[in-house]
């Protein structure tokens, strides 16, 4: 009789949400049955990104769920759950907001729409709850000043200089092909046109300064990262977990693009509930403010509270002047599917 009422409840907490937000009574069982699973492993969820290891913490506590990590990018993640299929060994994701649509399209995701459903914006959210940014970001600049003696403060300034430049796999991680389309942005183009943002890394991979280094809290500690292209929130917590004073990160000044990430939910996930509250809590007052913490700008900050002390570790408003959104989705869905044959094409040709 036991195993029949958990079986059905969880059986009913597997289908919540799916179409319409979640309810308290919903909740209730949501959480009995994640607790019935006892764990959540997670894919690019590392603890070191967007201070995610105190969500990991929360759950534990709140929900005794034991987690574990496998880092890897946005691409990666979405082939390892269609690989794995009823093998898998992950439950849930975060991957770049192009990614998101095309977890959907491969299949291999599940809705889930969490109680704060409508406090993430429309232009964050596929209507049917399979994809919804936690957080956004913007692409920076972290500059290693014991190597580099003039500062770049935009893409201008960093084409002239003598030092090398660390972008990241373009072919696979949503940071380094949103990098692009920043330098694309600051030099006339846009999501629909991404030509002058390959053309600029063209000319850095000419001048002998494209490092194929990728910029991590381990090369930057390293020395191995001159400069590096990578999202706000990632250069404020490799500085200051690295050393706050060896390290400049900035938006740069002539544009940039803002974007964000999402969880996705595996589709054959072996604990689909625990997944779905993990979707709950990231989305929740508490779990927005960890993001927070972590240096990512929340996605629900119009209805946050954020602690004077986590404000005021994130970079000034001004810095943001030339940032913009992705205006059309579809039009940069298609531009990420190419842009790793033309990166290959059009730059890293010209490293040889």
């Amino acid at each position: 009789m036991k195993q029949l009422l958990l079986a059905s409840l969880m059986g009913s907490a597997i289908a919540l949400a799916t179409s319409a937000m979640a309810t308290e009574t919903d909740l209730q069982a949501l959480q009995k049955a994640a607790r019935a699973e006892g764990a959540v492993n997670s894919l690019g969820m590392p603890d070191s990104w967007a201070n995610w290891k105190d969500t990991w913490v929360d759950l534990d506590k709140l929900y005794n769920l034991k987690h574990m990590d496998t880092d890897m990018s946005s691409a990666q993640e979405i082939a390892k759950f269609a690989a794995e299929k009823d093998n898998a060994s992950a439950d849930i994701g975060d991957v770049g907001a192009a990614f998101g649509p095309i977890a959907v399209q491969q299949g291999v995701t599940q809705a889930y729409k969490p109680s704060t459903w409508e406090q993430v914006p429309s232009w964050a959210k596929d209507a049917d709850g399979h994809w919804m940014l936690a957080y956004t970001g913007s692409i920076a600049f972290i500059v290693n000043k014991q190597l580099v003696k003039d500062i770049p403060t935009s893409w201008a300034e960093l084409k002239k200089g003598s030092y090398k430049v660390a972008i990241g796999d373009v072919s696979a991680a949503a940071q380094a092909v949103n990098g692009v389309l920043a330098a694309a942005i600051a030099n006339g183009g846009d999501e629909k046109n991404i030509q002058p943002g390959l053309e600029y890394f063209a000319d850095i991979a000419e001048q002998g300064r494209l490092s194929l280094a990728n910029p991590t809290i381990q090369t930057l500690e390293k020395g191995e990262v001159e400069v590096g292209v990578v999202w706000d929130f990632n250069g404020l917590s490799y500085r200051d977990q690295i050393d706050p004073s060896r390290f400049e990160v900035l938006i740069p000044s002539d544009g940039s693009v803002i974007s964000g990430y999402t969880t996705i939910i595996n589709k054959y996930a072996k604990n689909p509930n625990a997944a779905k509250l993990a979707r709950e809590y990231i989305l929740s007052d508490a779990g927005q403010i960890n993001l927070a913490k972590g240096n990512a700008r929340p996605i629900r900050a119009e209805h946050l509270s954020l602690p004077a002390e986590v404000q005021a570790k994130l970079l000034p408003n001004a810095q943001y002047a030339k940032v913009q959104p992705i205006k059309d989705a579809k039009a940069w869905e298609a531009t990420s599917k190419a842009l790793p044959q033309q990166w290959q094409e059009n730059v890293i040709i010209n490293m040889e």
